[in-house]
């Protein structure tokens, strides 16, 4: 047998591993699970890759840009690996589940490719790239994959933590990658959800966030999404409670009525739209309508008048006339959004519309339309924030603002950030606060009392 061909174990400096994360909050949450997983495994984790034997790197695949920016990330690792050949990469996540037979032929760089429901292989597939031979696991599991395992938390602030209560996605929505990159949907066992975020308040994190594809299918053993909810609420009435992200076809008045029962659920709903066209809606398999979509908006504001709303729009899509574009702006106005995500379609291979329909809108003209919409939303923004100018909030700090230390940073219910002077304050602490002026993206407060 050859000897291996990377240095992993056993010496000072070896057997350390680094992680990147690119994409959304769940990535960020399955990146704390690897960490967990790794660190069992006897792995030493290192944030500094000047240090790491082994570099994963936690993959998005919902947008091109997004694999363009690890594409380009690959080429850096080449040449550090000329420089430290016993440097091991390894691709996680939605693109190594997309893009696996090119990432083990083609891709030089690469020794180890790993899906998002393997990562409790992954100290034996490091083991096995440092004999040499390329290393995967892209087999998408129909179990909860990771319930028991308490993820080691990455973030800075000790405040704030995310909790993953399902996995997968059933919706197939024309456009979207995720159900063939993460698999079917299935939920997590309540009481280990409820047991991490005991666990998380007992070490002082004071928010959490429930994160799902699409939270409101959450069901295990006849607990629905509404009921775990209730429950996380009660772990303690000092803990803020939010989640991400929801579906409109099922956000149901059992939600909303919950959210009005317990003060410390955050006045935050974030409800993807993607378009005010039902025609768009259709073609994009949403499975509801521009009406449905307002009749939930007008629930929400109706049961809990003091919500923000937060949404996500697609600019572009297949066949999208100037009148979809158009309906979309005035859904825009409708709702007025606090926030939103904002994008150019981008034709995702093997979904639905890249099978069946051509992405026919120009480029030029998604541009354009895109350039509206975030216009529009600017407005919006600011129109949310200064209806808050001159309220009082209770703020919940995470850290020290980056523009000025003499100044700390922390968000409202309704997921607004605010400054405010640093005086005493710590990470954790919650300040009621006026508002005294604000921008588009941040309310400005002073401390009362």
């Amino acid at each position: 047998m050859s000897a291996p061909k990377y240095r992993l174990a056993g010496e000072p400096g070896e057997g350390k591993f680094y992680i990147e994360t690119y994409g959304c909050q769940m990535n960020q949450s399955d990146s704390e699970v690897v960490v967990a997983v790794m660190q069992e495994a006897g792995f030493v984790y290192t944030d500094s890759l000047d240090e790491a034997d082994v570099v994963l790197v936690n993959t998005c695949a919902i947008r091109d840009n997004a694999e363009q920016r690890i594409w380009g990330r690959l080429a850096e690792f080449r040449g550090v690996k000329r420089r430290r050949p016993w440097m091991l990469v390894g691709i996680i996540g939605c693109m190594a589940e997309r893009l696996k037979d090119r990432l083990i032929e083609q891709e030089k760089a690469v020794d180890i490719v790993v899906g998002p429901d393997g990562y409790r292989s992954l100290p034996g597939l490091v083991r096995q790239a440092a004999g040499g031979t390329k290393a995967v696991n892209v087999l998408l599991s129909r179990e909860e994959t990771y319930a028991e395992i308490s993820p080691v938390r990455l973030d800075k602030n000790g405040v704030t933590a995310f909790v993953s209560i399902m996995r997968g996605c059933n919706n197939m929505c024309s456009y979207c990658v995720v159900p063939y990159t993460r698999g079917v949907e299935r939920s997590r066992d309540a009481e280990t959800i409820l047991a991490e975020v005991r666990d998380l308040f007992g070490r002082g994190y004071r928010e959490v966030t429930l994160l799902g594809q699409n939270v409101n299918s959450y069901n295990y053993n006849d607990v629905n999404f509404a009921g775990l909810l209730a429950r996380v609420a009660e772990v303690s009435p000092l803990l803020r409670v939010r989640f991400s992200t929801s579906h409109p076809k099922d956000f149901s008045d059992e939600l909303i009525e919950t959210m009005a029962r317990y003060p410390n659920i955050c006045r935050a709903i974030h409800l993807p739209a993607q378009s005010g066209s039902s025609r768009m809606l259709e073609l994009m398999n949403r499975r509801y309508t521009r009406e449905w979509y307002l009749d939930r908006i007008a629930a929400i504001r109706r049961m809990l008048p003091e919500c923000s709303i937060s949404t996500d729009l697609i600019a572009g899509f297949c066949t999208e006339t100037q009148e979809d574009h158009e309906a979309t702006l005035s859904l825009m106005r409708e709702a007025g959004y606090a926030f939103a995500y904002m994008f150019k379609y981008s034709e995702r291979p093997n979904t639905k519309a890249q099978r069946t329909m051509r992405d026919d809108v120009p480029e030029e003209v998604k541009t354009a339309r895109l350039t509206e919409i975030i216009n529009l939303q600017n407005e919006l923004s600011l129109a949310s924030n200064r209806a808050e100018v001159g309220r009082h909030v209770e703020v919940l700090v995470e850290g020290r603002s980056k523009r000025s230390a003499d100044e700390v940073y922390g968000r409202t219910s309704q997921n607004k950030v605010v400054i405010l002077p640093r005086m005493n304050f710590l990470p954790g602490d919650y300040v009621q606060a006026l508002i005294t002026d604000c921008s588009s993206a941040t309310l400005i407060g002073v401390p009362l009392g």
